[in-house]
């Protein structure tokens, strides 16, 4: 493969990645406390929609962000409400939440902005690129010019907050009381509630913390990625960014390699479509599409056993007399 699409693998690697690493740092959170986050996909559509549509609205990114995680954070209430407090099925829960979602997104849209189920272009209102300083004295250095203009800058500002995000949420979930206290609900409830934590709060707590990380991989897609909103343009990234987190065990920092690892594959994905390939030609399109989800299935087949998930994951809490 010649330098300018290995260069453009990379770009689009870290470019691919945080959409999967919000989404799999919020599942992180639910799961760990022992409610399962199948509904990531409702969620990352909700954000993506109301973002683009107030960004559009007001042309203001920064505020179609904020009511975008008013959005997720309502449905995760929403979640929460179902799985905690009424103890009912956390699958059937999740899934409702993404059918619904695929649905309302696209007949809102179609109410406001009469665009076939999509919002307008952004246009300024997309976030942009940061450039940092000292990329025009470096572009002419081999190399390096190319590495600190478009690896470690030109990115925009949630593009780093992903990645920073990984760091601090190992710091939260394992040098901090709350990260001590939701891994005891996760796999511990009943000696967790007799230790004196409140089992209930502390999951809600963490639903709320998912709904917020949530929001971002939404707002991402289409505020920085796309520049408006598409049905069901997340594409199946929730159930990604689960498989992500079976991939790394629960933990943060494995489950942020597996994102980056699903983000190389569509990289790849977009670069050899199209191109005649040595030996075997050009591939269909439609089979190439196909290659982040063939991983997926191969990822689970060979981990699934492996992975030890929080021992409470699914199971409501009933508190004991």
């Amino acid at each position: 493969m010649e330098d300018f699409q290995f260069a453009s693998i990379v770009v689009s690697t870290i470019r691919n990645a945080p959409v999967l690493i919000f989404a799999a740092m919020a599942g992180l959170f639910a799961e760990r406390s022992g409610v399962v986050d199948i509904g990531l996909e409702g969620k990352i559509l909700a954000s993506a929609f109301v973002s683009a549509g107030v960004a559009y609205t007001y042309q203001d990114p920064w505020l179609g962000i904020a009511a975008g995680i008013l959005a997720s954070m309502a449905l995760a209430l929403v979640q929460a409400f179902v799985s905690i407090t009424q103890k009912g099925n956390q699958l059937v829960a999740g899934i409702a939440i993404n059918i619904a979602m695929s649905g309302l997104t696209f007949v809102v849209a179609q109410y406001f902005f009469q665009q076939g189920g999509r919002t307008p272009d952004l246009g300024e209102a997309r976030l942009t690129d940061i450039v940092l300083p000292g990329t025009e004295l470096v572009a002419g250095v081999p190399g390096l010019g190319w590495f600190y203009g478009h690896v470690i800058g030109g990115h925009s500002a949630l593009v780093y907050f992903a990645f920073l995000l990984i760091p601090v949420v190992h710091w939260t979930l394992y040098h901090t009381r709350f990260g001590l206290r939701l891994r005891a609900c996760g796999e511990n409830p009943h000696a967790a509630d007799a230790a004196g934590i409140p089992v209930q709060r502390t999951r809600y707590t963490a639903m709320i913390i998912a709904g917020v990380l949530c929001s971002f991989s939404g707002a991402y897609l289409s505020i920085v990625q796309s520049g408006f909103f598409l049905r069901d343009m997340s594409a199946g990234a929730g159930y990604l960014a689960l498989t992500a987190l079976v991939f790394g065990n629960w933990r943060p920092l494995y489950t942020a390699l597996g994102c980056m690892m699903f983000g190389f594959f569509s990289a790849v994905q977009i670069q050899i479509e199209g191109v005649d390939l040595p030996v075997v030609g050009r591939i269909p399109g439609s089979l190439i599409q196909m290659i982040p989800y063939v991983v997926t299935v191969i990822v689970l087949a060979g981990l699934m056993a492996k992975s030890v998930a929080p021992k409470a994951l699914g199971k409501p809490f009933v508190k004991s007399r």
